[in-house]
């Protein structure tokens, strides 16, 4: 529904002129992970049933993309909408980021960077990450915490305690999706050193799995307390 040359219809933007939709909008291009009625809600402070029509209105236009997933009430799949990939971006995000991206992980196969070398710039930022959470109770909780920031939408497996156990970070969502595709080894151990340099500096915790895309159980971190 996007008008040639990225510019946006007149659909779009009548959809757009509307405050609300706008506001709605503005959360899902700033989100790093699709979001679910009631979370949009939520931030708005409106009811999700205000907010239902909306959607449906800036889907049909071709703003949004939708997913469906398993884990809301029991026989109520939950919705969850983010940005359609020819969406306006509004001047909301550098449109150069994905490009550049692409470029530096094309770079570092040219020049033979290994998912060793990979790990290791990632544990290095893992640690400056962590840095913000000296505070926090527990590196389980750290860690959830600032994966849900990255728009990893992380899940603690059912009835697993970090104390004396292994628990099992699962990645229910990757903003990394694309490139691990076409990239897994460079993209996958950056993401496992990013996880591992931040368990590392929480200090109470180890690494003891990490499986990506290529493994039986893929998108999940094992930790357990030391």
């Amino acid at each position: 529904m996007i008008s040639q040359g990225n510019l946006p219809s007149r659909d779009v933007l009548q959809v757009l002129g509307d405050n609300t939709r706008y506001a709605i909008y503005l959360e899902l291009a700033r989100s790093p992970r699709p979001l679910v009625t009631a979370e949009i809600a939520d931030t708005l402070g409106l009811h999700p049933n205000t907010v239902r029509p909306d959607l449906d209105r800036m889907r049909e236009v071709g703003l949004l993309d939708v997913t469906t997933d398993a884990r809301g009430e029991v026989g109520r799949p939950q919705h969850r909408y983010s940005l359609a990939a020819d969406a306006p971006s509004l001047g909301l995000e550098p449109p150069t980021m994905p490009m550049l991206a692409r470029m530096v992980l094309e770079l570092a196969g040219r020049i033979g960077a290994s998912p060793a070398d990979a790990a290791a710039v990632g544990a290095a930022e893992g640690e400056v990450r962590a840095a913000a959470y000296d505070d926090a109770p527990s590196a389980l909780e750290a860690l959830v915490a600032d994966l849900d920031r990255l728009g990893f939408d992380p899940l603690v497996a059912d009835g697993v305690e970090l104390d004396d156990v292994t628990a099992v970070v699962a990645f229910a969502n990757c903003p990394f999706a694309e490139l691990a595709r076409s990239h897994p080894d460079l993209v996958c151990a950056l993401h496992r050193g990013l996880v591992s340099g931040f368990v590392e500096h929480m200090g109470d915790a180890e690494v003891r799995e990490f499986c990506t895309l290529v493994d039986r159980t893929p998108c999940q971190v094992s930790i357990a307390s030391r």
